[in-house]
């Protein structure tokens, strides 16, 4: 049955700097060829790019998954392993409240016919985990917001496009 869902796609950013956090978000719907593409990441890993389904528990034996599923993927190699833990643990975890804050507001059903696939940027520098949880939970339910919601127009964009900026660019 579908949802309606598959293949909205969004960004948003939650946090400051060191510890912000930037996700790419993708809905999808089970059986679709965007499901499939995101399900395959899970089995195609790649040294710094592992996906992850995200799960949440207090340990390894009791990881519960979320629902509706998650895949999470790096999408930079971390440059230590205190910056591994913050991914998988911090955003993780942060993800995983993000999506149950989504279906608790009733944005996504809790159900194993949607897939949500987050890409996560994690400033390197970033060092305070729950700072980092909670700037990627922040992030993730905006971004689902905004990919089911949409966001305002992009008149303004359109507009002023000759005159728009980026933080990794400088004319």
């Amino acid at each position: 049955m579908s949802t309606g869902i598959d293949g909205r796609s969004s960004q948003a950013w939650g946090g400051t700097n060191p510890d912000g956090v930037h996700l790419n978000v993708v809905l999808a719907e089970r059986g679709s060829p965007t499901a499939a593409i995101m399900t395959g990441t899970l089995a195609r890993p790649a040294e710094g790019f592992t996906p992850i389904l995200v799960c949440v528990g207090e340990d390894q034996p009791s990881y519960r998954t979320v629902r509706p599923p998650t895949i999470m993927l790096n999408k930079t190699t971390s440059p230590t392993d205190e910056h591994v833990n913050l991914v998988s643990g911090a955003c993780q975890l942060g993800i995983a409240q993000g999506v149950l804050d989504s279906v608790a507001g009733g944005l996504l059903a809790e159900d194993q016919d949607s897939l949500v696939f987050a890409a996560v940027w994690l400033n390197p520098a970033a060092e305070r985990g729950d700072a980092v949880r909670l700037a990627t939970r922040t992030a993730m339910r905006a971004a689902v917001r905004e990919a089911l919601r949409g966001r305002m127009d992009a008149t303004d964009l359109i507009a002023d496009r000759d005159e728009l900026t980026h933080p990794f660019y400088v004319p």
